[in-house]
């Protein structure tokens, strides 16, 4: 895990109210989950994962009006790259949780091979890595 204290950029992952299960994300990615608060029902309120050292968290839809999961409006909140040294691994494994491939995996000239996947939860990944 990364050093708190240093700057990072850190993603704010929106969930639908009543999300129990993160699962996908420590089968697909390897997520490790360091800080877990529920509400009094039992779903997730925050939860904060690391891949590999990068943090991102998960927050629930807020009743305020700023934070939408994927699919409130029909949209994409934000796309995720994830850079990795075996994208095709990841890509699998990701498949194999419950992701749907949006784009297949192909390299391209600019040096990288990428390919996108959407997860149980409607967020946007691209899986890539440097070839």
């Amino acid at each position: 895990m990364k050093d708190a204290r240093k700057t990072a950029f850190v993603p704010q992952l929106a969930i639908p109210h009543g999300t129990m299960d993160l699962d996908f994300y420590k089968k697909a990615f390897g997520t490790v989950e360091t800080k877990h608060i529920t509400n009094d029902d039992g779903s997730i309120h925050v939860s904060e994962m690391f891949i590999d050292g990068a943090m991102f968290h998960f927050h629930e839809e807020s009743y305020n009006g700023t934070t939408f999961p994927p699919g409130k409006y029909n949209g994409v909140t934000t796309t995720i790259g994830l850079m990795v040294a075996d994208m095709d691994a990841v890509m699998a494994r990701a498949v194999a949780a419950g992701a749907r491939v949006t784009s297949p995996a192909q390299s391209y000239d600019y040096g990288y091979r990428q390919g996108s996947i959407m997860d149980p939860l409607g967020h946007h990944w691209i899986i890539e890595m440097v070839i």
